[in-house]
Order: structure tokens, then C-alpha cells, then sequence
């Protein structure tokens, strides 16, 4: 069993479940849920479901909220700016964000995982690839050798980022997409689920099908 303090979780939807699940697995406990939504639900039994930054704060001065000490970003897909963002807020009042590791993920020796990210189970993060804050490398998904994901990344469930490949600040990689080896993916961008991509894909733009073609650039279709 981990300190006893617990961990506070921001975002009480799908996410926040798989989050949750994680800390059990590692014998960690959640004190506290928090989300903007007025229609989100406590995702886990028994624990207080706070709304907001007000409804955090407040609590923070309880004698429950007290001992808070680290907290996790449940925000999933391709809103790596508003996990930032939650994150910056959350260290600003004193809590910790540290990466968070599904026992059944694998992280290469040589490896790391910033504060913030989350490698979740079955995923592979290879010989000398480096994880930046606040991404999610979700289930199964694979990011091999050398490869380098910016803040806020997103690689979803199945993805395989191939060696070399650099992911910029906010991308979004989608389920089963497979990205070649020494591709760049610019910042901002989109790649579709199960796109096959096989060359550069620039700041902003979404890009479908294998291969991988542009759809749609930053500031409308093309």
C-alpha cells in the first residue's frame, strides 16, 4: 500500500474509471473526484464528486482535503491543451502529478514517462522513447524506439508510433492508426483510427486513410 493520502482524479467519466482501476491495481486509493460537467456522476463508489475548481478548493480546506497530496488528469482524447491546463491548475494548489503506469504496461529501462502521462495496460514504450507531460499512451498501444511525444499527445488504444517518430504538443493519434518509422507529426494535429501514415503530417491537420491523406487543415477543409 501506497501513502495513504490517496489521489484526487479530475474527470468522472470514462477515463476516470480506467484511471481509478489503475491506482486500485497499485494499491493506491482515490479521495476524490472533480469535474466541470454538472451531469458527470462519481465514477467511484463512496468517493465525494467535487464540481469545479470552487468545489476543489473548498474541499482542499476540509479536514478530508487536508492531506491531498497527488493528484491524475482524467481527461481523454484529443484535448491535450485542457489536460495541460488542469494540470497546471492542480500543481498551483500544492498537488503532485506523478506518471502513472498500469502494471501490465512496459517501460523500457532506457525509457521515460513525464509527470502527468499515463501509460496504460498492455502498452510498450520502447528503448530510449521519452513520454512528455500530460500524455496518455492508451491500452495496447505501442510506442517503439526513440520515438518522442510532446506535451499533451494522445496515442489511442492499438496505435504503433514505429521508431524515431516525433508526435508535437496536442496531437491526437487514433485507434489502430500505424505512424512509419521517422515520421513527424506536427503539433495540433489529427491522425484517424486506423490511418497508416508515411509521411510528415503537418501542424493542424487531420489525416485519413492508408495512406494517410490531409482532409482537413487548421482553419477548414481543404
Amino acid at each position: 500500500m501506497h501513502d495513504a493520502a490517496g489521489f484526487v482524479i479530475w474527470g468522472s467519466s470514462g477515463h476516470g474509471k480506467v484511471i481509478a482501476d489503475v491506482l486500485a491495481l497499485r494499491g493506491e486509493r482515490v479521495v476524490a473526484l472533480v469535474d466541470n460537467d454538472p451531469r458527470a456522476g462519481p465514477v467511484v463508489p463512496g468517493v465525494p464528486l467535487l464540481r469545479g475548481e470552487t468545489g476543489l478548493r473548498a474541499w482542499l480546506d476540509t479536514p478530508d482535503g487536508s492531506g491531498a497530496r497527488r493528484a491524475a488528469v482524467a481527461i481523454g482524447g484529443g484535448r491535450g491543451h485542457d489536460r495541460r491546463g488542469i494540470a497546471a491548475l492542480l500543481r498551483d494548489l500544492g498537488l503532485e502529478l506523478p506518471a502513472m503506469l498500469h502494471p501490465t504496461a512496459s517501460l523500457s529501462p532506457s525509457a521515460a514517462a513525464a509527470d502527468a502521462s499515463h501509460v496504460l495496460a498492455n502498452a510498450v514504450v520502447a528503448a530510449g522513447a521519452r513520454i512528455g507531460p500530460s500524455c496518455i499512451v492508451n491500452n495496447g498501444a505501442v510506442v517503439d524506439h526513440e520515438c518522442m511525444l510532446s506535451a499533451g499527445v494522445h496515442v489511442a488504444p492499438g496505435a504503433v508510433l514505429c521508431g524515431c517518430v516525433e508526435v508535437g504538443e496536442d496531437a491526437m493519434i487514433g485507434a489502430g492508426a500505424t505512424v512509419l518509422p521517422r515520421i513527424r507529426v506536427g503539433r495540433g494535429a489529427v491522425v484517424g483510427a486506423g490511418a497508416t501514415v508515411t509521411r510528415d503530417v503537418p501542424e493542424g491537420c487531420t489525416v485519413v486513410g492508408s495512406p494517410a491523406r490531409t482532409v482537413e487543415r487548421r482553419g477548414g477543409p481543404q
